[in-house]
Parts: C-alpha cells; sequence; structure tokens
C-alpha cells in the first residue's frame, strides 16, 4: 500500500484514510494509483465487513493536485487520468471513487474540511457519509471550466434532485455540512464525524456478512431495474441467504439472546 494510503483492520473494520495531510489530501498520481489498488486488497481479506473513509489532516480532500500534474508532463495517453485499459468499465480517474461503489461491503465517509471536486466524488461513492457542520462540499470542476468526471454524475444525480445537481454542477457553489444535509449529499451531520463513523462501521459489522453484502447488492441494483425485476431480485438474492449458516445464527443468536457468531464470507 503506498503512503498516500493508511489502512488498519480492527474487529472486521477497515480504516482507510487519505494520507496527504500537507496537500489536503490533494490527488496527484501516486492518490489515484493507490486508491486504484485498494479495492483488491481489501476485497482478499474476507474478514473485513465495513469500511471508514477518512482524510488524514485538515481536510477530507481537496481535490485534483492539478500543481503535480503540470509540474510532472505527461508521457503519453497511456498515463493519462482518462485512459481507459481496454475492456475497463471505468478509467484511473474513476477508478479512484468506483473502487468504493464496487466494494461489497458498506463504505462509511467522514468528512470535515475540504470535499471538492474529485473529494467529493470519491465520498459520494461511499454509502453513508457522516459530515462536520464546518465541513465545505462543491463540485468544484466548474472552477476549472471542466465536468465533474469520477462517477460524479452517476452518484450526485442519486443523492440529489436533478435540478439540485445541475445548480451544484454549473455554479460550483461551496455548500457547508448542515445544507450538505438538507440537500441529500450526505446522510448525518456530526460534530465527530470519523467517531460517529466508525461507530456505526463497528455496529454493522457485527450482522451478518451474508446479509450487509446482499442488501448493499441489492439496493444498488434496484436502482437500475424496474418494479418487476426489481421483485425478482428481491427472491433471487433472499433464496441464496436463507437457511444458510449465518442465517440460522442470526435466528439462534436472537432466541438465545447471546451476540451472534458469524463466519467469514467465503
Amino acid at each position: 500500500m503506498s503512503e498516500r494510503i493508511k489502512l488498519s483492520v480492527d474487529a472486521g473494520v477497515a480504516d482507510v484514510r487519505l494520507n496527504r495531510e500537507d496537500k489536503l489530501n490533494g490527488l496527484d498520481r501516486e492518490m489515484f494509483a493507490a486508491l486504484d489498488g485498494l479495492g483488491g486488497q481489501i476485497a482478499a481479506d474476507k474478514s473485513i465487513r465495513s469500511v471508514v473513509l477518512s482524510g488524514a489532516g485538515r481536510a477530507f480532500c481537496a481535490g485534483l493536485d492539478f500543481m503535480s500534474f503540470m509540474n510532472e508532463g505527461m508521457d503519453g495517453p497511456e498515463n493519462s487520468l482518462l485512459h481507459r485499459p481496454e475492456g475497463a468499465v471505468a478509467n484511473l480517474a474513476q477508478r479512484a471513487a468506483q473502487v468504493f461503489l464496487e466494494m461489497p461491503i458498506p463504505v462509511i465517509a467522514a468528512l470535515h474540511g475540504h470535499v471538492y471536486g474529485g473529494g467529493l466524488q470519491i465520498a459520494l461513492a461511499a454509502d453513508i457519509r457522516f459530515a462536520h457542520p464546518d465541513a465545505r462540499l462543491s463540485v468544484m470542476e466548474i472552477k476549472w471550466g471542466l465536468i465533474p468526471d469520477m462517477t460524479g454524475t452517476q452518484t450526485l444525480r442519486r443523492l440529489v434532485r436533478l435540478d439540485v445537481a445541475k445548480e451544484l454542477t454549473f455554479t460550483g457553489r461551496i455548500v457547508d455540512g448542515r445544507e450538505a444535509a438538507a440537500l441529500g449529499l450526505v446522510t448525518h451531520v456530526s460534530e465527530n464525524p470519523y467517531d460517529d463513523a466508525l461507530a456505526l462501521a463497528r455496529e454493522i459489522a457485527g450482522k451478518s456478512p451474508d446479509a450487509i453484502r446482499a442488501g448493499k447488492q441489492l439496493l444498488d441494483r434496484s436502482a437500475l431495474v424496474g418494479f418487476a425485476e426489481g421483485l425478482l431480485l428481491e427472491e433471487e438474492i433472499q433464496k441464496r441467504i436463507m437457511g444458510k449458516p449465518n442465517q440460522l445464527e442470526a435466528v439462534q443468536a436472537n432466541f438465545e439472546k447471546r451476540p451472534p457468531k458469524f463466519a467469514d464470507p467465503t
């Protein structure tokens, strides 16, 4: 794991921290590469049942570090953030957020300080977001004459009304944590977003990992299908977990009034 990201695992919770605090966790090429590799590392550890995503220092992430790319230059199209490998769904820039959308376990983001541009798009890829009331969020790309292109157009429109998404994209205006919650950009406003995100992640880690993974898969896919197909999807996914050891353990633990002991997914 690159020094750009700190990763630790405790009691089923992966603590992922963007770690470039001298640059407000700005996204340089090394950070993009580290984020791209994160998904495989977490997927390989079946004991991980939830993820907390945060930023070190004074900000979650201030977005793209333009200066680092200007100083570095480009050696060829294969080094571009917009380069899409053959057969891939997302390019390197999009992968920085897509990696969290793809995780089969819940991702909970703790937001403070600047959450700008690419940083906001990474945050929107989490399943749940806690934001400090003084956090500052912005679809910042318009400032540079650009559009959000790190999955943001897909996640933003699913969280807020289309007119709100357009206003934020067209203006790049900065909203604080309280307004972000009112608009639907974040789930909770918290004076201690990291502590609250960690508490929720630990609670989730204590539930059946089969049901948690199935619930995330079902809800994510339900946004993309019609009503009838959604009902079939419920049935299909329920059949996968019903009667299996972890589901039976949940029932038994409830009857015996004891903490459940769930097995890691295979």
